[in-house]
């Protein structure tokens, strides 16, 4: 019987897109924040068959915990360009209508970055401090400054 091959184990999610609504913001018993919200994120495609542009659009249910989530509801609103950084989850949950068990997949959110204005736009991340646009490096590299 062959060995069987161990694989890294790598869950890393990166999307970009806008939210579809206001986020809302609970606690857990325990007095944990938790912040769910829905992006959309479009990917634009050339038809072969008819040589149109189209839109294909996907909506994503994000989980934000702790202090992040409770930041999340005094800066993002419905319509909000983010990037999520994250790792994709399951949940299970009972239908209410038909009492079947069923599962969903989310993304567990663990940076959130508002891809807006400096003055409205940030990153929230466990402990980080909001990053204005401006904070983007503006030096250009030069050929001559390349290592190798």
């Amino acid at each position: 019987m062959p060995a069987a091959i161990k694989l890294p184990e790598q869950n890393i999610v990166l999307l970009v897109g806008r939210l579809t609504r206001d986020p809302n913001v609970a606690f857990t018993q325990k007095g944990q924040a938790v912040c769910r919200c829905d992006i959309a994120v479009n990917r634009r495609y050339l038809d072969a068959t008819t040589n149109e542009w189209k839109d294909d659009t996907v909506f994503v249910p994000i989980v934000v915990w702790g202090a992040a989530a409770d930041r999340c509801k005094d800066r993002l609103k419905k319509g909000t360009p983010v990037s999520i950084e994250g790792r994709l989850t399951s949940s299970e949950y009972t239908d209410k209508t038909t009492g079947q068990t069923r599962k969903s997949l989310q993304v567990t959110a663990r940076r959130i970055q508002i891809l807006e204005s400096a003055a409205a736009g940030g990153t929230y991340n466990d402990g980080a401090q909001a990053a204005a646009k401006d904070d983007v490096p503006t030096t250009e590299v030069m050929e001559d400054d390349v290592p190798f």
